[in-house]
């Protein structure tokens, strides 16, 4: 345990202004909380088994026991009054567990946003004519915030050890890295937007093609649908990849959905064509393939977000 951990908890109940009113408050409300305790255990398990990963953590009927009885009795300090370094120290040692056994922290601030529904509501039913609700909803609040920061606060302390564990050489080269990346996706994005230019041109060619009269309506009709299949395809890769630029992942989902567009162009071409038959089925199957690599990353993305 980081030494500076166990002698900063006044300083962190100062910053949430955490006072022995709020304690006095919590006191109070403990009889009610502790009758709701089974309801709340039954929700919370229900609630982060729809994660999809809960089952890599509690693996059996006796991690999941156990894990159930700390988590009766952690509720349950959350309204005992009495938050000295003992109560913090069990806080930093839970974070320092959920940090080794690799729990995402998207898990931890989802759970907690669970205990915070569960909770304001039964405080607002069992308390509502209390002349100090107010006052108990923002004890309460306080309590909860301070738990998430303790908690979170041991991620903080490993990604920071992880980096200051890395020589000169190292750190100089993960910076050298990341900007090169940086400049790389401003460069594929500058890309895309010509790519999206040429996929106007190439509509407005075909466009030209259908009112000239060099292709029949049929050819030119379904050819023009083809070029702006592959323009919208463009302008939302284009999108993804802003996102990207934001913060988020590379979605290879975007350069399938382009990479289909075109295929399924030239299969509207191809299909005007008795003798393209083999072609149109080749670029049938390739299709197919495409469709589904996109529904299996798109099938795993929504499974890790659940």
């Amino acid at each position: 345990m980081d030494e500076t951990n166990q002698n900063d908890y006044p300083a962190l109940k100062a910053h949430y202004k955490f006072t022995k009113d709020d304690e006095a408050l919590l006191i109070q409300m403990k009889p009610q909380i502790e009758s709701l305790t089974d309801e709340f255990l039954e929700g919370f398990y229900e609630f982060i088994w729809s994660f999809g990963k809960t089952a890599d953590f509690l693996k059996d009927e006796e991690v999941l026991s156990r894990h159930r009885g700390k988590i009766r009795e952690w509720y349950l300090d959350l309204f005992n009054g009495t938050y000295d370094i003992s109560y913090f120290l069990k806080l930093y040692k839970i974070g320092e567990i959920h940090v080794k056994l690799g729990l995402p922290t998207h898990y931890v601030n989802a759970a907690f946003n669970y205990v915070r529904v569960f909770t304001l509501g039964h405080i607002h039913q069992h308390c509502l004519e209390s002349e100090n609700l107010a006052d108990k909803v923002k004890a309460f609040e306080k309590i909860l915030d301070i738990n998430l920061d303790a908690l979170t606060s041991s991620y903080r302390q490993e990604e920071m050890s992880r980096f200051l564990s890395l020589s000169p050489t190292e750190k100089t080269l993960l910076g050298l890295l990341k900007k090169t990346s940086s400049y790389f996706n401003y460069l594929l994005a500058g890309a895309l937007v010509i790519v999206a230019f040429f996929a106007v041109g190439l509509f407005g060619y075909d466009v030209y093609l259908l009112f000239s009269g060099q292709n029949t309506i049929e050819a030119g009709i379904l050819t023009v649908l083809g070029s702006l299949l592959i323009l919208w395809a463009a302008i939302e890769l284009i999108h993804q990849e802003m996102n990207h630029l934001r913060g988020g992942s590379f979605a290879l989902e975007g350069f399938l959905t382009l990479a289909i567009a075109a295929l399924i162009r030239k299969i509207l071409i191809f299909s005007l064509s008795p003798a393209k038959t083999m072609d149109v089925v080749l670029y049938g199957v390739l299709v197919l393939c495409l469709g589904i690599s996109y529904w299996l990353i798109t099938h795993r993305a929504s499974t890790l977000k659940k």
